[in-house]
């Protein structure tokens, strides 16, 4: 089930998505917010998987709250401006809704970021043996066997990844370290992650990588002690 929130200054806009999501049985809309300020407080405490995000509201522009969002969230835009479209695509929308729109154009828009949601949660059997982020203007599938360490830069991350290209994605590391398995992946360093079969050897406090040394941060020392020690 995808949890979702509208945001839009219009209460008018925000009962029709609160409809039309009424009848969709793939998505919950926790809440609904005609102030953006008191939306970014919620989301801080309650993540959320897909934002209906309307454009032009008095207090914050759309787009600059899509671009000050620190989770790696979904978003279907709603706004009667055309002219925003290309900056909506630019930041990796699921899709873009042109009021007045229909329920039809509203659920088209639904199944796309529904494909993407089960692609990000999708398991096989056991557990998956890979993840996906965002980079580079797409959705990216990483093995978990690949990665070789995670480095956080503020809201962004930087992925090292064996004989590929290193990818910066938008997200906190706390959200990145939500996706990776605990039993083979652990935070050592405000910023930094490491995978425990990639650590070559360990001495005073220092981690060593194939090619790179990573230091133990003082508020992590006991947790990667227990976990390395097992």
């Amino acid at each position: 089930m995808i949890k979702a929130i509208a945001i839009d200054d219009e209460p008018l806009a925000l009962k029709v998505i609160e409809n039309f999501c009424g009848i969709i049985n793939f998505i919950t809309l926790e809440k609904t917010f005609s102030k953006p300020g008191e939306a970014l407080e919620y989301l801080e405490k309650f993540p959320v998987d897909l934002l209906f995000l309307d454009i032009n509201m008095p207090s914050v522009n759309g787009i600059e709250f899509c671009k000050n969002l620190k989770q790696n969230t979904m978003v279907i835009f709603t706004t009667a401006y055309s002219e925003y479209a290309i900056d909506g695509f630019n930041l990796n929308a699921i899709d873009y809704l042109l009021k007045p729109f229909s329920y039809i154009r509203f659920l088209n828009a639904c199944n796309k970021a529904n494909d993407i949601f089960a692609q990000q949660t999708k398991t096989d059997s056991t557990l998956a043996q890979y993840f996906f982020v965002r980079a580079d203007y797409k959705l990216v599938r990483i093995n978990f066997t690949d990665v070789l360490y995670i480095e956080g830069l503020d809201d962004y991350v930087k992925i090292y990844i064996e004989k590929q290209k290193t990818l910066i994605t938008r997200m906190t590391m706390k959200a990145i370290l939500e996706k990776l398995p605990t039993k083979d992946f652990i935070r050592v360093h405000r910023s930094f992650i490491v995978p425990l079969k990639q650590i070559k050897g360990l001495r005073n406090k220092v981690i060593s990588l194939e090619g790179k040394e990573i230091p133990i941060g003082t508020s992590y020392e006991e947790n990667f002690f227990k976990s390395f020690k097992g």
